[in-house]
C-alpha cells in the first residue's frame, strides 16, 4: 500500500471466458485475437461480473477482522472477483520472529476467497516498511538471506492459491531522481529487486510476478525509473509478468492527463498492467468522472487485466476522511459506484490469452484454517482534527493497527497563506515506539515525537494537503496532533 504502505460468482477458466466473449461479439474468431466488447453482450450487475464479461478481474483490499461485518461481507461476496490482503500477508504479520511463521489470518483471507468463488492477489512480499523488528536490525547478506528466505517460504505455503504477487513493493524514491529509495533492503545491493523476482519464481512457478508502486501513474522521472528496470528484466530474462499502479487520486494528485499511455508503454515492454490500489478522494460528479476515466483507460488497453480498489466502504479506507471509495460508510453505493459499473458495462478490449509458466502446483484447498491467533486489526476512523493554534496547518491521523504494531497516515492541510515548511508534533501511548516513518523525517521515537517536512513536501498552498506516515510496535496514538509551520 501507498505510503506505508472480487467477486463475480463463478470461476471460469481464462480460455473459456475468452472464448464465450469472442462468441458474443463476433462469431467464431481465432483464438487469442484481441477484439472489441460488442454491445450487445450482456450486462453485469455487479463490479466483478461486469469486468469478467471483458475478462478482468475487479478487486478489493480486505482485513479479515471485517468479515464479522455482515455488510462489509455481504458487499464483498456480491461485488468482487478477487482480494488482496490488506495488512495479512505482509512481512511483520507472517514472520514475527525469525523463521517463526504465522500463516492464520492469511490462510483465513484465502479460504474465504475459495468458498466465494475469488481470486488472490499477494500483498506484499518484500518492501522496506511493515517489517518485523528483528528484520528492521540487520543489514548486508544477513538482511539479504533473511529476505530471500521470506519470500521462498511464504510465496511456498501459498503456492497454487495466489493469482499474482506483488513480489516488491515501493522500491524507487520520490522526487525527480527516478533512483531507487535508500533502505535497508536496497543496502543490501542493487540486485536484491531481481534476486527476491528470483526466489518468487522457484516458490510458486504458476504465480504472476508483479512489482508495485505509487506516483507512477503517469510518465515522470519515477515511472521512467520503474521502466528502466522492466525494459532491463525483460531483456535479461528476470521473471516480471506485470507492474502494479496503485493509482491514489485526489484533487491535488489528479489522474494524469497521460495515464492510459502510461500504462500502454508498460504493456508494450511485454507485461500486464494491474490497478492494485485504487482509490479517489471526493464526491459527487467529480469522483465518479475520475473512476470512469481510470476504468475506460484500463479498458482500452488489451493486457491490462484487472483493478482493485484499496477498501470497501468509506470508513474501511486508510484515506477515510477523504471518503474515497465506491460505497459510503452504511455500505450503500455511491455515485462513483453506478460510474464504475457503467464503464465497465461499456466493454472495452478484452484480454489476450497468455501462456502460464509451467507448473505442478497442487489445487487449492478449501479447509479452513485454524484461527487460534487473532488476525490482524485494521482500526479506519482518523482521530478528530484539531484546529492548530497559530492557523498555520491542521494534522489529523488515521491508523491501521494489529496485535503489537500498527502504521499511522498523517494528513497536512496547509492554512490560508499556505505552507513552506512544517512540523508535527504527537505523543505516543506509553510502551509505543516509531521503528520508521516515510515523507518526514522523524525527532524522537517514544514519548512526544516530531516529524518535519522534507525537501519534496514542503511546499504546500493554501487549503491544500500532503501526506506522512509511520510505523511503531505498540498501540497507535489517540491523542490530537498538532500542526505549526516549521
Amino acid at each position: 500500500m501507498n505510503h506505508v504502505s472480487a467477486r463475480g460468482r463463478g470461476r471460469r477458466t481464462p480460455a473459456r471466458l475468452r472464448a464465450a466473449l469472442v462468441s458474443i461479439a463476433s462469431g467464431v474468431v481465432a483464438v487469442g485475437t484481441t477484439v472489441a466488447l460488442a454491445s450487445s453482450a450482456s450486462a453485469g450487475t455487479t463490479l466483478g461480473a461486469a469486468a469478467a464479461e471483458t475478462g478482468r478481474y475487479f478487486g478489493t483490499a480486505v482485513a479479515v477482522n471485517k468479515l464479522s461485518d455482515s455488510v462489509y461481507v455481504g458487499i464483498l461476496n456480491r461485488e468482487f472477483n478477487m482480494v488482496t490482503a490488506e495488512n495479512e500477508m505482509k512481512w511483520d504479520a507472517t514472520e514475527p520472529n525469525q523463521n517463526q511463521f504465522n500463516y492464520t489470518s492469511g490462510d483465513r483471507l484465502v479460504s474465504h476467497a475459495q468458498a466465494n468463488g475469488m481470486r488472490v492477489r499477494g500483498h506484499a512480499l518484500a518492501w522496506h516498511q511493515q517489517q518485523p523488528g528483528w528484520a528492521q536490525n540487520m543489514s548486508g547478506t544477513a538482511l539479504r538471506n533473511a529476505m530471500l528466505n521470506h519470500v521462498t517460504q511464504v510465496a511456498t505455503h501459498y503456492r497454487g492459491k495466489i493469482y499474482a504477487w506483488d513480489v516488491v513493493n515501493e522500491a524507487f524514491a520520490d522526487g525527480g531522481s527516478g533512483g531507487r529509495r535508500d533502505s535497508n533492503l536496497q543496502r543490501t545491493g542493487n540486485d536484491w529487486i531481481e534476486a527476491a523476482f528470483r526466489a518468487a519464481r522457484a516458490a510458486d512457478p504458476g504465480a504472476k510476478l508483479c512489482y508495485n508502486d505509487y506516483n507512477t501513474d503517469g510518465q515522470n522521472a519515477k515511472s521512467n525509473g520503474v521502466y528502466a528496470m522492466v525494459q532491463d528484466f525483460k531483456a535479461r530474462g528476470v521473471p516480471i509478468d506485470c507492474v502494479g499502479f496503485q493509482s491514489h487520486f485526489n484533487s491535488q494528485s489528479p489522474v494524469p492527463s497521460d495515464y492510459q499511455a502510461n500504462l500502454q508503454r508498460f504493456v508494450n515492454l511485454g507485461v500486464e498492467v494491474q490497478i492494485t490500489e485504487l482509490d479517489i478522494e471526493g464526491s459527487g460528479s467529480s469522483q465518479a468522472d475520475s473512476y470512469s476515466r481510470v476504468v475506460r483507460a484500463c479498458l482500452a488497453i488489451s493486457r491490462c487485466t484487472g483493478i482493485t480498489v484499496w477498501g470497501i466502504r468509506d470508513t474501511d479506507s486508510w484515506r477515510a476522511s477523504g471518503t474515497p471509495l465506491l460505497f459510503d460508510g452504511n455500505g450503500n453505493k455511491k455515485a462513483a459506484y453506478t460510474s464504475t459499473l457503467n464503464a465497465l458495462n461499456a466493454g472495452g478490449t478484452t484480454v489476450p490469452p497468455t501462456t502460464p509458466p509451467p507448473t505442478t502446483t497442487p489445487p487449492p484447498t478449501t479447509t479452513p484454517p485454524p484461527t487460534t491467533t487473532p488476525p490482524p486489526t485494521t482500526t479506519p476512523p482518523p482521530t478528530t482534527t484539531p484546529p492548530a493554534g497559530d492557523g498555520d496547518c491542521t494534522a489529523s491521523v488515521s491508523l491501521n493497527s494489529w496485535p503489537g504494531g500498527f502504521v499511522a497516515t498523517v494528513r497536512v492541510t496547509a492554512g490560508p497563506a499556505g505552507l513552506n515548511g512544517w512540523v508535527v508534533n504527537l505523543t505516543l501511548p506509553s510502551g509505543a515506539t516509531v521503528t520508521n516513518a516515510w515523507s518526514a523525517q522523524t525527532t524522537g521515537s517514544s514519548g512526544d515525537v516530531s516529524f518535519r517536512n522534507v525537501s519534496y513536501n514542503s511546499t504546500v498552498g493554501a487549503g491544500a494537503s500532503t501526506e506522512f506516515g509511520f510505523q511503531g510496535t505498540g498501540n497507535g496514538p489517540t491523542g490530537t496532533a498538532t500542526c505549526a509551520r516549521a
